[in-house]
């Protein structure tokens, strides 16, 4: 059994949700990131999406664009991305997700890549703006170290598609709730429920649901569907002001209720 699968089956039998938090590498610095992911799993994240910074982010909102700005600013890279993956992984048994742009990973190499992010010992990649249609490379590259290709499937999403999606994929399932860029709302949304069903219908894999969670009563609304919940913006933001330990240990109270 894979990292993944063990953190969210352990999650499960305790009745819980799986908290995935996101958090932009090298924001502000490289040290101080180092500093924000260990609070983070320390207080409670269970799965940790590190992002790699892009310069030209279509899916983030203004958060998450500033944090990689920031990131861009202070010299972070794939390469060094990586190299805090290592770090963490001394420590920390939880599963880590490298979290990017398919630009970052074809410039570096599909093979290149996943061999150091393997040995780095990190469990997966989720690349962004990647179709599948055009993902066959890098799956099979992959494949050859283990690691997974974590899939994104949106609200307009089609069964068929999502059963082509699915039908392969490892790790988790990353439901994106919302239409349009990351960013916290003032609700989750009111067909969580509908969809997270027709997911169930293509996949066994647990299912985690983002974009917009950002406190611990819509962290709860969502995990009353679904076996995850992504918080990405929230953390980001509450990272730069100073609050990141509080706002993750409300989260997971929530989840543990």
């Amino acid at each position: 059994m894979s990292r993944i699968q063990e953190t969210f089956a352990g999650r499960k039998a305790a009745g819980q949700a799986t908290l995935v938090g996101f958090l932009m590498a090298g924001d502000p610095t490289f040290e101080a990131s180092e500093q924000l992911a260990r609070a983070a799993l320390d207080n409670g994240v269970d799965v940790l999406e590190l992002g790699v910074p892009f310069s030209d982010p279509t899916a983030d909102g203004p958060v998450i664009q500033a944090a990689g700005q920031r990131a861009l600013a202070a010299g972070m890279t794939l390469g060094r991305t990586i190299e805090l993956a290592a770090r963490l992984r001394k420590d920390y048994a939880n599963p880590i997700i490298l979290f990017g742009y398919v630009n970052l990973f074809f410039i570096h190499g599909y093979e290149t890549t996943c061999r150091e992010a393997a040995a780095a010992g990190a469990d997966g990649l989720l690349v962004v703006d990647l179709p599948f249609e055009e993902s066959g490379e890098l799956r099979a590259s992959l494949a050859r170290h283990d690691l997974n290709l974590i899939p994104l499937i949106a609200p307009t999403t089609p069964d068929e598609r999502m059963g082509l999606i699915l039908k392969d994929a490892g790790g988790f399932v990353y439901y994106i709730m919302v239409k349009g860029v990351t960013g916290a709302r003032s609700a989750v949304a009111d067909d969580l429920s509908e969809h997270v069903k027709r997911l169930r219908r293509h996949t066994r894999l647990p299912i985690a649901a983002g974009f917009g969670v950002s406190d611990g009563p819509q962290a709860r609304a969502v995990a009353a569907h679904a076996d995850g919940v992504v918080v990405g913006s929230a953390l980001v933001k509450a990272g730069a002001e100073g609050r990141l330990v509080p706002l993750v240990r409300e989260i997971r109270a929530a989840l543990d209720a």
